[in-house]
């Protein structure tokens, strides 16, 4: 019994004494300790960011026809959009993409690049819109006329080819370009790759050219019953759909150079399309489609 006792009381030879933390090696851990927690912090942050536009119902994406949104306000579209992508599958030109990772929490969301695929209304019935199973891309949308997706500003003048009085040549945006716009001379109904169709132009006008409201207006004038062009003064007196109101058109600026040059003029029928934007042939394009108006706040402003 008293053995036992004895040994019990004996600690252990062969335990090993926590050897305190020299001041080098402290201040070596206090540094990984701040890395961590800044890298933490910044994740957590970036990860937050993404939600703001959430919040304030804002974004800096160009949105399909008819999505429910102001330039202020995308909050109703965010809450209607179930992200089933049917608008992409429709969408005859591939125009319409879905938001990745980087949207952070507009994940999902509907979107279109106007620089490397426009909008060119080559379904005639906004595909898009009929797809759409919740109304995000409003039903009430009849018309490509009627869309309000941004507002095409000359960004550059004087990088546009019209104003230095210069005319185009070739592929509008190279041999490489992957781009599809409808040609009515070429094919009514099928969008073709942009590079297989070469232009010679004295003028460049290919905003205007490739305009899809003004082939629209062009359709409508050329109808030759006066019943259809009774229906058509009436439809540009209400905004309906034949003929549309101008959306871009080139007028002549003098700067007294003796050079012809061309303005292109954005008109309050530009519906935001970005086919504007995504045939120009300078880089970068020198129109662009903004956001934060559309043909509505610019007529009343």
């Amino acid at each position: 019994m008293k053995g036992n006792i004895e040994m019990s009381e004996k600690k252990p030879a062969n335990k090993r004494q926590k050897r305190p933390l020299t001041p080098k090696r402290k201040q070596q851990s206090r540094r990984e300790f701040l890395r961590a927690t800044a890298l933490t912090a910044g994740v957590v942050g970036v990860s937050l960011l993404g939600f703001v536009p959430v919040m304030r119902g804002n974004t800096l994406r160009l949105r399909p026809p008819g999505a429910l949104k102001t330039p202020e306000d995308e909050q109703q579209f965010f809450a209607s959009c179930i992200k089933c992508g049917q608008c992409v599958q429709v969408c005859p030109v591939e125009a319409i993409e879905l938001a990745d990772l980087p949207d952070g929490f507009g994940i999902g969301l509907p979107y279109i690049d106007a620089r490397e695929q426009a909008c060119d209304f080559s379904c005639d019935g906004l595909q898009c819109v009929l797809a759409c199973p919740t109304g995000a891309l409003t039903h009430d949308l009849d018309y490509p006329a009627d869309t309000r997706m941004g507002f095409a500003r000359l960004a550059r003048p004087k990088a546009c080819l019209a104003m230095q009085g210069k005319g185009f040549k070739g592929q509008a945006r190279g041999a490489d370009y992957k781009g599809l716009l409808r040609y009515e001379e070429i094919d009514r109904w099928t969008p073709i790759p942009v590079s297989e169709h070469p232009y010679d132009l004295e003028i460049c006008d290919l905003c205007v050219r490739q305009c899809p409201i003004e082939i629209r207006i062009t359709q409508c004038e050329a109808a030759a019953s006066e019943k259809q062009q009774q229906v058509a003064r009436v439809a540009q007196q209400v905004g309906n759909e034949c003929p549309p109101k101008h959306a871009i058109t080139l007028e002549p600026e003098d700067l007294g150079d003796g050079i012809a040059r061309m303005k292109p003029i954005v008109q309050e029928g530009c519906v935001g399309c970005g086919v504007c934007e995504m045939i120009c042939p300078v880089e970068s394009a020198a129109i662009v489609v903004d956001l934060d108006e559309n043909a509505d706040t610019v007529k009343g402003a």
